[in-house]
């Protein structure tokens, strides 16, 4: 018998029309003659449109399991997973945790100092309180200054002395209260896709190949100019390395399901940093979150099919915990 997905995607986030591409290579991808589909769109303005309308009031009819296609604030960061669990149904990726941590580039980058992880100098300033904030300090110019809470690189900037801090904090602050200002590194830039429960598996990394000075947001999705090189060209002991703290880094957030992970290799200095983690990649036709897994011999509906399961065995799993006397 065929199991009802709920694509759920859209969303209020600035990675709205990105959450869309994402959700339409999904909904092609996911194998018909094992699942039946229905969407839920959701505007800029917050409002759920089901599609198609279905006839049954209130609850859940019909859904097997949920598929959040929701990138950025309200979606990946914890909100939308309290729903569903509130709604006791299974849904594909992190939990309320992982999402909420991963989400936040500080509290992300804490919980991988705490486990001994490499991560670039940071430090975190708030929207009402940036009126004589110097970050260079703590760090020399250049650095990147970014909304905590967001993806895709929006609302990221690049700066190279006093002139451009301002502009920059104030563009970030658009889209969150919390800023975080790290320092800027010279580095090869790769990713790498975790794919798991409780036995979290790595695939071949990438390596990104920007056409701009930093793989922003244009870059990403505007001017397909960007390169990959899809197994990265790294040594087997780096290889290993890289892969092994992808695995750690999904492990310290407590990530379930899916997430990819960015990482920094500085030039001068050949160390790895972990850059971020992204517990609802990107599903695009360039997206590198599957390409990875298709490299490693896992094509891209296999992967839904397998991240479906995910879902379900978590779901099975949770059921044990009783959460009454």
């Amino acid at each position: 018998m065929k199991q009802t997905v709920a694509v759920i995607y859209g969303g209020r986030s600035g990675e709205h029309e990105i959450s869309i591409r994402s959700a339409t290579s999904i909904m092609l991808a996911i194998d018909r003659d094992r699942y039946d589909v229905v969407e839920y769109f959701i505007t800029k303005e917050g409002k759920w449109q089901p599609r198609p309308i279905l006839p049954e009031p209130g609850g859940n009819p019909g859904i097997d399991v949920a598929f959040p296609v929701l990138h950025g604030t309200y979606g990946e960061d914890g909100t939308v997973q309290g729903l569903l669990e509130l709604a006791a149904l299974p849904y594909v990726g992190a939990g309320v945790l992982a999402s909420s941590a991963s989400m936040d580039k500080d509290v992300m980058k804490r919980l991988c100092r705490e486990r001994g992880l490499p991560v670039v100098e940071s430090t975190v300033l708030l929207r009402d309180s940036l009126d004589g904030a110097d970050p260079a300090v703590l760090f020399p110019y250049p650095m990147f200054v970014k909304p905590a809470n967001l993806g895709s690189s929006v609302g990221i900037s690049k700066v190279r002395d006093a002139q451009q801090l301002s502009a920059a904090l104030e563009l970030a602050a658009r889209y969150d209260r919390k800023i975080i200002v790290e320092r800027a590194i010279d580095a090869r830039e790769f990713e790498c896709s975790v794919l798991g429960n409780d036995r979290p598996e790595a695939s071949l990394p990438c390596e990104i190949l920007p056409s701009r000075e930093f793989y922003d947001y244009e870059d990403k999705y505007l001017l397909d100019e960007a390169g990959f090189r899809v197994p990265a060209e790294l040594s087997a002991e780096r290889m290993a390395e890289l892969r092994r703290l992808a695995i750690e880094c999904y492990r310290a957030v407590e990530c379930e399901g899916m997430a990819r992970v960015d990482f920094l290799l500085e030039k001068p200095t050949g160390r790895l940093y972990i850059n971020e983690i992204n517990t609802i990649p990107g599903f695009t036709s360039i997206s590198m979150y599957p390409r990875m897994w298709e490299h490693c011999g896992v094509s891209f509906s296999e992967l839904v099919h397998r991240l479906i399961q995910l879902a379900l065995d978590r779901h099975a799993d949770r059921q044990k915990t009783v959460y009454s006397r």
